[in-house]
């Protein structure tokens, strides 16, 4: 990313479905199909769906880099799947992105957050962890491309405050 260059994070568009398929499929080793994607932009009236596009400066062409979909449920937000373009990360563009859709989710009525994590996923560990998520429970063998479990990371008090003070 250049100077002139900045990150925008906004709603996905159905335009988008190609490149966030091509992101998962990127990302992870059990990507979404990329129907499972449209069907959370065009049918989903829970889920929140966003993505992170580098913004030439002027005119220039846009790239989406990174994208985030959570789920409203009850007063619960649930983060589905979070991806960044590996070229794209360590530039705070997931911790944007999950500002944006937690910030999003607490105007809806969220009131705490969940999500499964792989447990060997140190990295993105950390990053849940910085907002404030803790381990709450453990689901085994829960990854069917190798068996791995997944930790079950929750944030038990979501609201305007506490982003405010964690810098969202």
């Amino acid at each position: 990313m250049t100077k002139a260059s900045s990150i925008k994070i906004r709603a996905m568009a159905a335009g988008d479905l190609s490149r966030v398929h091509e992101l998962d499929t990127m990302c992870f080793s059990l990507p979404w199909p990329q129907r499972a994607f449209r069907y959370e932009l065009e049918e989903n009236a829970a889920s929140k769906q966003w993505v992170a596009e580098v913004v030439s400066g002027g005119e220039g062409p846009s790239t989406v880099v990174g994208l985030i979909i959570t789920w409203l449920l009850v007063d619960e937000a649930h983060i589905a799947t979070l991806s960044v373009d590996p070229q794209y990360r360590r530039m705070k563009i997931a911790s944007q992105l999950i500002c944006k859709a937690l910030r999003a989710e607490v105007a809806r009525g969220a009131r705490s957050a969940t999500l499964e994590v792989r447990a060997n996923n140190q990295a993105g560990q950390r990053l849940y962890y910085r907002f404030g998520f803790q381990v709450a429970g453990r689901r085994p063998g829960y990854y069917r491309d190798n068996g791995e479990d997944a930790l079950i990371l929750t944030l038990h008090e979501l609201d305007e405050d506490h982003l405010d003070i964690i810098g969202c």
